[in-house]
């Protein structure tokens, strides 16, 4: 069985079906549990492990997106990881440089899009998010097993380096708030963005100039992406222009507007990794309600 080429961001829950024995396939459960911390300042990174030995697609692998691809940081979550350890987390789950990669959550979406965004800075190109993840292919009643994945052999994941137009940062932001036009998108619950609850970060509100289009919105209620005339409605402003950061408060739901985009043949988006964990804990960096 030939690898397949998919340039799509997105596989249906039939296509996978199908290839569920394809050898040039690897799947990855990346779901992940935040628990606000009681003062809503910040939140615990919970592993959705249990709920992968419960149930999930077969031959599906987990991977600890914190703790198994993020570089350590004693203050922010998530950071993207170095090219070696891409390289070597990829290795140990027997994914090659041409890999077909499909990557779903059983939390929110955006588990899912942050490592495909992840895949893509690295120059992954044959990766796709599940459309619907694993609620959809539940409710379908599609095969699932329990327990851990079968063994794979040792992968050889090249190291490349990250394609660091992809990747925003505090600077980078600064500058274009202050002489460049962009598109600024916050793609936090409108609650968040408004100052009205949820997590804070720190600091009530978003970054100033920012609009808001939020990551749930992106999808049906049965989880799936919504359709491309709906999505082209819904970043009809952010379309005209050549460049476009999406932040949230890690850069996890930031990367559903990444897709999005990418769905709609925008290109040039980048996201804010450290967002507003880092941005709302500096007093000196602009915010509004």
């Amino acid at each position: 069985m030939t690898s397949p080429i998919w340039p799509k961001p997105l596989v249906s829950t039939g296509w996978l079906l199908e290839n569920l024995k394809n050898p040039k396939v690897r799947i990855l459960d990346s779901s992940t549990h935040l628990i606000p911390k009681p003062d809503l300042s910040l939140y615990t990174v919970l592993p959705a492990f249990d709920e992968y030995k419960e149930g999930h697609i077969p031959n599906a692998q987990f991977i600890d997106i914190e703790h198994e691809l993020s570089t350590p940081h004693p203050e922010l979550h998530f950071m993207l990881p170095s090219a070696e350890l891409f390289a070597e987390t990829l290795s140990r789950l027997g994914i090659n440089g041409e890999t077909m990669v499909v990557i779903y959550s059983t939390t929110n979406h955006w588990w899912a899009t942050r490592l495909w965004w992840t895949f893509k800075v690295f120059g992954h190109a044959n990766v796709a998010v599940l459309d619907g993840g694993f609620q959809k292919w539940a409710s379908e009643k599609k095969t699932t097993e329990s327990g851990m994945a079968a063994t794979v052999d040792q992968g050889n994941y090249p190291v490349r380096e990250a394609n660091k137009t992809l990747i925003a940062d505090k600077d980078s932001i600064l500058k274009r708030l202050n002489k460049e036009p962009a598109s600024l998108i916050n793609a936090l619950r409108r609650e968040q963005h408004e100052g009205r609850g949820g997590v804070n970060y720190g600091r009530k509100g978003h970054i100033k100039n920012s609009i808001n289009l939020p990551a749930i919105e992106h999808v049906n209620q049965d989880n799936t992406f919504k359709s491309i005339n709906e999505l082209r409605t819904i970043f009809s402003e952010t379309l005209k222009h050549n460049e476009v950061i999406a932040y949230c408060g890690g850069g996890i739901a930031a990367t559903s507007v990444a897709l999005a985009l990418d769905m709609l043949g925008h290109k040039n988006v980048k996201v804010y990794d450290a967002s507003l964990t880092e941005w709302a804990s500096d007093e000196t960096l602009p915010m509004s309600i």
